[in-house]
């Protein structure tokens, strides 16, 4: 399928419960974009975007009634030099030129809408977003179609590897484990395998790529994930991150289940 008729991910950072509602409208009345994350805080606004991969950002300059402000958040995403970030586009009833200025040449912001504009509405928003990404894809026309994103392959990769590590991290899988850097490859491998994934043939893949045994590569994965599930001091928040059957006998997911829960999750927000 083609990356850019695929639904925009979106983050919404505004602290206006009545436009959030607008928003929600908005996405729901449509099928080329869908809201993957929507806080009034800058700092989980951060974490939406470093977890749930969006394209987009709108970000409400001034969350006078949430937590933080659009500077800080453009401040700490500066600062994570992430090398690839999404596109970013501000709303705020500021009219200040100097405040534009600013925020176009500091931060590069993409767009900037003033809520007191007699024409503004989320639609409008929404609109200028896809032109941007439009413009964006066309900008990288000369990448193979089944590659084509807003970014480069290498960036792409990087920022996949970069919500692996956060959801072994959530899931307490310690980086001291052998495992955890086996199963982020495993994870990764069946990603860009798509529909056509067998976790299988991606263990032998990588026992062949290590010139090593199978079971030296699946065993690591289950102690590390094992480690992670038996010594959790809060089982609840660990169902809630992994949502998944987990059969009783075992005692916590496979290296099979757990590399394609993670693999499929990853994808759907891709």
């Amino acid at each position: 399928m083609d990356n850019e008729k695929k639904p925009m991910k979106i983050v919404l950072i505004e602290d206006d419960v009545s436009a959030c509602k607008e928003f929600i409208e908005c996405a729901n009345s449509r099928k080329d974009i869908v809201f993957v994350g929507m806080t009034d805080h800058s700092d989980e606004g951060l974490e939406f975007v470093k977890n749930k991969l969006p394209e987009a950002v709108i970000l409400d300059l001034e969350l006078n009634w949430g937590g933080g402000s659009g500077t800080d958040f453009l401040k700490k995403l500066y600062k994570l030099e992430l090398r690839i970030r999404p596109i970013i586009v501000v709303t705020t009833r500021n009219r200040s030129e100097m405040m534009q200025n600013h925020l176009h040449t500091k931060y590069g912001i993409e767009w900037i809408f003033c809520k007191e504009q007699n024409t503004y509405s989320p639609d409008m928003v929404i609109e200028q977003l896809l032109d941007l990404r439009s413009f964006l894809y066309k900008q990288r026309s000369n990448v193979n179609p089944e590659l084509q994103t807003t970014e480069t392959p290498e960036e792409l990769q990087h920022r996949i590897m970069a919500r692996i590590s956060a959801e072994l991290n959530e899931f307490g899988v310690s980086p001291k484990y052998k495992g955890r850097m086996i199963a982020e490859e495993a994870i990764y491998r069946l990603i860009n395998k798509k529909n056509d994934g067998d976790s299988e043939k991606v263990f032998n893949e990588l026992a062949r790529a290590r010139k090593t045994h199978y079971n030296n590569i699946v065993r690591p994965i289950q102690t590390a994930v094992t480690d992670a599930w038996d010594n959790t001091d809060d089982i609840e928040r660990l169902l809630k991150v992994y949502t998944a059957p987990v059969r009783k006998e075992i005692g916590a997911p496979t290296p099979t289940e757990f590399v394609h829960y993670y693999a499929d999750k990853i994808r759907r927000d891709m």
